[in-house]
């Protein structure tokens, strides 16, 4: 249905952008038939004022109006398309200089030229003052018609195949161009069902705490106990609150560092190291680090990176488990810097490994945790233009692989 939907909405798009793009054809060739016809126009013209020249110049150096004229006009090199001569005299009528010549029609002659039409045919005429007359040459447009016309059927066969592939076009265009549109629609429908649904939980949780804690005097002890629980679902609910925000801004901001924010991989990995150390020793995990001996620079603000060593080492604490062991390495590896995050725990099974970064997923839905940890480790890597892989360690459990190439 949603599919369809946007199908239209780009049929839609496509219908106005091949309209508009036919609206600039028929303007083109209209500018374009005006000014090859035009030029066509100025052709005959041409011709016909060269003609009369020629005609003129001899007859005048012949003497004999006459007879020279009619020599001239039979002995005349044509074009396939003829030049026809007449002699007006004074009286206004008019003498062809050629058997086979139209008849001229009558008109009173001025100089320059005109169209007029012939019978069936239109011509283009061009006068000159002869003796006490013209001397008029006529040249029919069939041919100009004609060429008129082809161009006229190429045009229409040419807008035909135009329409269609503009159409075509647009329409794959906008079906693209809503993708993106589609995509983030349908995640952003996915990320408040699925938001709803976790802010629901921690919120029932309260309610029916507080209803049981008031539906009849208990001791203090059982007062403290529903505050206790209260309180832990209240602080669960708050890191759902501050997560949801952090990557909405995320979302928005794109996490884009100037090209001046860099830091030391190693130095900001074994920071956030040590800040979970008395955690892991807490809950029985060996936590590990191995840094490089030289210093692994990346393009990224140090609090991303932070916050993104922090969410896979806590991941990683929390999948270990009582007894597990967790080992966090930093390499410089050819023109990479490489951080990498394994434990000892079950590992992702491969069908997961590419939906553990979607939001509120989780393998193991007993553990605790927002659901969000990883989501938001995706989009400061996708920020910071960071390469991940997931495969498995050989610790036993899962191995978190992420790389930024060499920044000078």
């Amino acid at each position: 249905m949603r599919r369809s939907i946007e199908r239209r909405h780009a049929a839609g798009v496509a219908l106005v952008a091949t309209s508009l793009g036919m609206a600039a054809f028929v303007l083109v060739c209209i500018v374009i038939n005006s000014v090859l016809l035009g030029r066509l126009d100025s052709q005959v013209d041409t011709r016909l004022n060269q003609q009369l020249s020629v005609v003129k110049r001899v007859a005048n150096s012949a003497g004999d109006s006459g007879t020279a004229l009619n020599g001239l006009s039979k002995d005349q090199d044509r074009d396939d398309v003829p030049i026809y001569l007449w002699r007006v005299g004074h009286d206004g009528v008019a003498h062809a200089l050629e058997i086979g010549s139209p008849r001229l029609p009558t008109t009173a002659w001025s100089l320059g030229a005109r169209t007029e039409t012939v019978g069936q045919s239109t011509f283009r005429f061009t006068a000159v003052h002869f003796r006490n007359g013209w001397l008029v040459a006529g040249e029919s447009l069939a041919e100009v018609a004609r060429v008129g016309s082809s161009l006229f059927d190429v045009e229409i066969a040419a807008g035909a195949v135009l329409l269609v592939l503009m159409y075509l076009a647009a329409f794959f265009v906008g079906v693209r161009a809503m993708a993106p549109v589609a995509l983030t629609r349908r995640r952003q429908a996915e990320f408040t069902s699925d938001a709803s649904h976790e802010l629901r939980t921690p919120l029932s949780v309260i309610e029916a705490e507080v209803d049981l804690a008031l539906s009849r005097p208990r001791d203090a002890e059982s007062y403290r106990g529903a505050l206790r629980r209260v309180g832990n679902e209240g602080h669960r609910l708050h890191r759902i609150v501050e997560d949801l925000l952090w990557l909405a801004r995320s979302d928005e901001a794109r996490l884009v560092a100037g090209p001046s924010a860099t830091c030391d991989l190693v130095e900001v990995a074994g920071a956030a190291v040590s800040r979970f150390e008395p955690l892991a020793s807490r809950n029985g995990v060996s936590l590990e680090f191995v840094g490089s001996p030289v210093a692994a620079t990346v393009q990224a603000d140090a609090e991303s990176i932070d916050r993104l060593v922090g969410v896979l080492v806590d991941n990683a604490c929390k999948f270990a488990g009582p007894g597990g062991q967790v080992r966090v390495s930093v390499e410089v590896i050819a023109h990479r810097r490489v951080l990498t995050v394994e434990d000892s725990g079950p590992g992702i099974p491969i069908h997961e490994r590419d939906v553990v970064f979607d939001r509120f997923h989780r393998t193991d839905s007993s553990t605790a945790g927002t659901g969000l940890g990883l989501a938001i480790a995706d989009a400061i890597m996708t920020s910071t233009h960071a390469h991940r892989t997931v495969s498995e360690s050989s610790l036993g459990g899962a191995l978190f692989e992420v790389s930024w190439r060499f920044v000078s």
